[in-house]
């Protein structure tokens, strides 16, 4: 799940004006198919049913709605946008204490912007990687050992990066030595941007969803992207030509989504705990996984899946730097936003 949804007008307005009705003490707001019954089974064994879902296409539309007044309980977010929720007054801290899987919570994804804080106001849930997703009868394995693979003429216009913000500088930050954007300085930064500048006349497009980007590839009109894992399964399954490579030299990334408790909420607090505790209870781990999302509880996710499953999703254990997609400052977030489209737009 990232930021960029694949919904269309008609389709959100549907979906986001017709809550799917269970539970009215619960309504849950989150992207299009996190309402899968698998994913908290232990809240629907202890309640009886499932929580009221409400859609949105992306978090800046959901935050804007959450700001014109629409009321709901909790709200499926990337941890990039945390640091503007937070600041909004639109969410309030999470009692911890309540959240039995707490201490079980991957560090890597937490972080101490999200666990060393005196409140948390973001739970981790679901994580995926991303990497270099490439066509490997046309493209040599020495050829995407590094991310300057984006910068190589011999491909240009055969190469594609997400239309999502954050994908974009995880990339450009790693190409130019930075594995840990939470304290990147300005010089970083303006490297970072000079290096996507770079990149941007060698693309064909900017993907935005998972769909589009393994039409591409399979077409042939993209022979690499800078993807998300669950392209990575999906094609293999298809038989389609496909490779993964999440050690380059300098990296890949790892994105984490999860929860917030949304302030003046209308229904029944406790029943916001028991949501936390079933989407991050052992049972809910194999089915995210089979949806391409890894469970940020990282003792369930090693007792419930091998390596080789995590391997085989895109998520395997990997010895090169990693950087998390961790909250940063909102002003640092902005001006990553308003950089990254002047560079589309070729500035």
């Amino acid at each position: 799940m990232k930021s960029n949804t694949l919904l269309s007008a008609v389709s959100l307005v549907a979906l986001t004006s017709a809550a799917s009705a269970q539970d009215a003490d619960l309504l849950v707001f989150d992207y299009s198919g996190f309402e899968d019954p698998a994913f908290h089974s232990g809240y629907v064994e202890l309640h009886g049913d499932a929580p009221t879902f409400a859609f949105f296409g992306d978090e800046d539309e959901a935050f804007q709605k959450i700001r014109s007044g629409f009321k709901a309980d909790v709200a499926h977010i990337c941890a990039g946008s945390v640091s503007k929720w937070t600041q909004s007054g639109i969410i309030e801290a999470w009692d911890i204490d309540k959240i039995t899987a707490y201490g079980d919570l991957d560090s890597n994804l937490t972080g101490t912007d999200v666990a060393a804080a005196e409140a948390v106001y973001f739970i981790p849930t679901d994580f995926g990687s991303t990497a270099i997703a490439y066509n490997p009868e046309q493209v040599p394995a020495d050829d995407v050992a590094t991310l300057q693979v984006f910068k190589n003429p011999a491909y240009a216009g055969r190469l594609t990066l997400p239309d999502n913000v954050d994908d974009a500088y995880a990339l450009a930050y790693l190409a130019t030595g930075v594995d840990n954007w939470t304290n990147a300085t300005d010089e970083q930064f303006e490297a970072a941007s000079n290096w996507l500048r770079e990149v941007h006349p060698n693309l064909r497009t900017y993907w935005t969803d998972p769909a589009e980007l393994a039409q591409l590839l399979s077409s042939g009109e993209i022979l690499i992207s800078w993807a998300w894992n669950e392209t990575y399964p999906a094609m293999v399954e298809e038989e389609r030509p496909i490779a993964f490579q999440r050690e380059a030299t300098e990296g890949s990334s790892l994105w984490l989504c999860g929860y917030v408790n949304l302030a003046d909420s209308p229904g029944v607090e406790d029943k916001a705990y028991d949501y936390m505790n079933a989407m991050l209870a052992d049972a809910s781990v194999v089915p995210l996984l089979d949806a391409g999302y890894g469970s940020a509880n990282a003792v369930a996710l090693s007792t419930q899946v091998s390596e080789d499953d995590l391997i085989a999703s895109g998520l395997g254990t990997i010895d090169v730097p990693v950087l998390a997609q961790l909250p940063m400052s909102n002003a640092m977030r902005e001006r990553q936003a308003e950089t990254f489209e002047l560079i589309k737009a070729g500035f």
